[in-house]
């Protein structure tokens, strides 16, 4: 419920805060007190348009500002906690709201700075507004649609139905994206499989570049390398003479100097080894004069191979390992194509059982969207007649669709209030038939219908009396306590028949002081209220009779 509203420079209100009550709260005045000024302001507190000229003249900015308590049962209260706007043991959320000549508007949400669009979406939840011009949710497809369900307990059918939807919905997208890929699929194919083709022939391995780098210096400077290897062969010792015979002699004389004197141990030692490493060197040496190759062709093959290789990097991202994972990736690429044929087959069978889930579903909303409708109808009617609208007919028409085509998002259903305000008109929608007052009071008559479903907890009613009386008044202002006892609902109006029926009494008044015109609102009780009340019943002059009639209206509605 809304506990607490506070006004600064906002039109002719220069300063005000009020403090609300649970239950049905009237609000009366002086044409032109300013008592559509404090519905002006709940409207901007809960996403309204706003306007510089709303500002109080001289001033710079208008501050509006307003404090809920949220129902634990209610599902803003989860919504709110779970946006961090609200603490885990918080239930009252103020809403903030600065009007600025400069343009700087700026919204607070508990304290903390938030764009306008998210105060438009919670502001919904919070109160609902209802007046000569404020009746356009009433009106649309989807709100009446809403209210049915609201209406018909549906709305965990709707749940299952919609998650069922938006399951279908996204496979036929998965068999779109399938489908095509698939289109485009030949055209990208004959280029993956030639790549493929390319990158298995060239063979290429890690290391492989550099291996045939250095076979190929080798290859190139075998005459040198040669040459090299048999004057190193000559000089090992050939015929007797060179490293070897010389090293075999240098050893025997080491020896027999070891003999004589044991300090020369350690060099016979180091003597024998050089001769086994010479040997081991002169052995190298054959084995590599054997295998090595002077082949021109095996030079060619190399440098053809080094050629197809350098190309092949350059063509799939400059190095080796980088074409290796462009063939790993084209490989599954191609594997993934194979396995989307299956993927489409399971993507199809899972469209046919979700669709047959939907429809079923569906069907099940329809039919008790259609006894729904019956009911409120009825329901309806019977409130349009406590309203002395008994001349007024009064539909709800829910038409169906049939089978995939029909499905959307809400269901295969449209719903539609119709209207025949004159006798023998036909039924033609609300919008098209209703004149402002008419319109007023078939919403009083819905959300009375349904006060017990609708979470809404706060309800505006603006004047939605204008062009009535009497008898008709009187049944208004019925209905509007009943709404009070499970809504918090504010109403402005003119009639004493309605204002007497209120749990609570606000009189605006408007006042000059220091040369300016100010909005002010007075709690009204006892005899204030018994003179208010006269007023509206009898104008200016309030006799004792208009004072007795008042105080008759004021004990009815208590009763």
């Amino acid at each position: 419920m809304l506990t607490e509203l506070r006004i600064v420079n906002f039109a002719v209100i220069e300063q005000l805060t009020l403090a609300f009550d649970q239950g049905f709260t009237i609000l009366t005045g002086e044409t032109g007190a300013g008592k559509s000024l404090l519905i002006d302001a709940i409207a901007l507190l809960v996403g309204g348009r706003a306007s510089a000229d709303q500002i109080r003249f001289g001033a710079d900015e208008a501050h509006l500002e307003a404090a809920f308590h949220i129902p634990a049962t209610h599902p803003l209260l989860g919504r709110l906690r779970e946006q961090g706007i609200l603490n885990p043991d918080e239930s009252q959320f103020i809403i903030r709201r600065i009007l600025s000549r400069s343009g700087r508007n700026r919204v607070y949400l508990n304290g903390s700075l938030t764009p306008l669009h998210v105060l438009e979406a919670l502001g919904g939840t919070l109160v609902d507004i209802h007046g000569q011009h404020e009746q356009q949710s009433l009106l649309a497809a989807a709100t009446q649609l809403a209210a049915v369900d609201t209406f018909g307990n549906l709305n965990s059918l709707r749940d299952k139905y919609q998650a069922v939807h938006e399951a279908w919905t996204a496979s036929c997208r998965m068999r779109d994206e399938l489908t095509v890929r698939h289109q485009n699929r030949a055209q990208r194919e004959d280029l993956l499989r030639f790549q493929e083709r390319e990158l298995e022939e060239a063979g290429l391995r890690t290391g492989e570049e550099e291996a045939l780098q250095a076979d190929r210096r080798r290859l190139g400077s075998s005459q040198r390398l040669g040459e090299l290897t048999a004057e190193a062969q000559s000089r090992m010792g050939v015929d007797g003479q060179g490293v070897l015979p010389d090293l075999a002699l240098i050893e025997r004389m080491v020896g027999e100097l070891a003999q004589i004197d044991p300090e020369m141990d350690e060099a016979k030692r180091l003597a024998s080894e050089a001769k086994v490493l010479a040997k081991e060197v002169a052995a190298r040496l054959r084995d590599y004069a054997d295998r090595l190759d002077t082949d021109p062709a095996r030079l060619t093959a190399i440098e053809d191979r080094i050629s197809l290789i350098q190309k092949i990097k350059k063509k799939y991202g400059g190095t080796v390992d980088a074409a290796l994972d462009a063939y790993r990736r084209i490989r599954e690429e191609l594997q993934g194509w194979e396995q989307s044929e299956a993927s489409r087959e399971q993507v199809d069978r899972l469209i046919a059982e979700q669709r047959q889930a939907m429809i079923r579903l569906g069907r099940q909303l329809s039919s008790k969207r259609a006894e729904a409708a019956k009911r409120i109808t009825k329901a309806v009617r019977g409130e349009l007649d406590a309203l002395k609208m008994e001349q007024t007919k009064f539909a709800v028409q829910v038409v169906s669709g049939e089978g995939e085509d029909a499905c959307g998002a809400t269901g295969m259903d449209q719903a539609e209030f119709l209207l025949s305000a004159n006798p023998g008109e036909p039924l033609k929608p609300l919008s098209r038939v209703a004149s402002g007052g008419e319109l007023s009071r078939v919403m009083l008559a819905l959300k009375t219908v349904l006060a017990e479903v609708d979470q809404v907890p706060v309800l505006v009613f603006d004047e939605i009396d204008t062009g009535v009386g009497g008898a008709v008044a009187s049944a208004i202002g019925k209905r509007l306590r009943v709404l009070g006892r499970l809504h918090q609902v504010l109403c402005i109006t003119h009639l004493p028949q309605v204002a007497s029926q209120a749990a609570h009494h606000w009189c605006v008044e408007k006042a000059e002081r220091g040369g300016r015109t100010a909005t002010s609102v007075r709690v009204l009780k006892g005899i204030h209220r018994e003179h208010e009340i006269a007023r509206m019943l009898g104008g200016l002059s309030v006799t004792q009779k208009t004072r007795a009639t008042a105080a008759e209206l004021i004990a009815e509605g208590m009763q």
